[in-house]
């Protein structure tokens, strides 16, 4: 009888420690964010944006007047005292500017590349990297829909549609979007 009792207590510590090593393996392997995706890199992005045509950096560094006047207009916080748009030109003429924002959606972020005409306008939104769940991904026809929408009607209460289960990346989203282009209107177009 000890020796059956001995027998399964060794069984029982086995199993444990089979489970144990299943479940640390499984844990070590495992992808750390499995749901990260990176779609484009900054230059494969410059090039759906300017094709082949060469790109200028245009550095800003808005004074707090600026800061106060793009604030107010994005209805969002500037977090950094530099900004820089990616200008496309093809034979001295301005195709477009370009700028590629980052933010937290929940927790993790998603960068967009916002490209705007050289009137300012709103061209295109290409997701650069989206690293929550690809559900909360907002599609590519919501960010058609703000396409050359005027700043002052960027806005969920304007008119601007959100989307079921992407809630907080469709508010990201369009902060970046009003941020670049209360960027633009404060600081180039002038």
């Amino acid at each position: 009888m000890k020796s059956m009792q001995k027998s399964l207590k060794s069984l029982n510590v086995a199993s444990s420690l089979l489970w144990t090593l299943c479940l640390l393996s499984c844990l070590t392997f495992a992808p750390i964010n499995s749901y990260a995706q990176v779609f484009y890199s900054k230059t494969e992005a410059l090039e759906l944006a300017f094709g082949k045509s060469p790109v200028e950096n245009l550095s800003l560094f808005p004074e707090e007047s600026d800061v106060t006047k793009i604030q107010s207009l994005a209805k969002t916080k500037l977090e950094s005292g530099l900004f820089t748009f990616y200008v496309g030109k093809e034979n001295g003429k301005i195709l477009g500017f370009a700028a590629i924002e980052t933010e937290n959606v929940r927790t993790k972020p998603e960068t967009l590349m916002i490209v705007l005409t050289p009137e300012g306008e709103l061209r295109n939104v290409y997701i650069l990297a989206f690293h929550e769940p690809a559900e909360y991904m907002p599609p590519e026809r919501w960010f058609e829909s703000l396409a050359k929408r005027p700043l002052a009607e960027m806005d969920f209460s304007k008119g601007v549609d959100g989307i079921s289960g992407a809630t907080l990346s469709t508010h990201s989203a369009l902060n970046s979007v009003r941020k670049v282009m209360a960027i633009y209107q404060v600081m180039v177009k002038k």
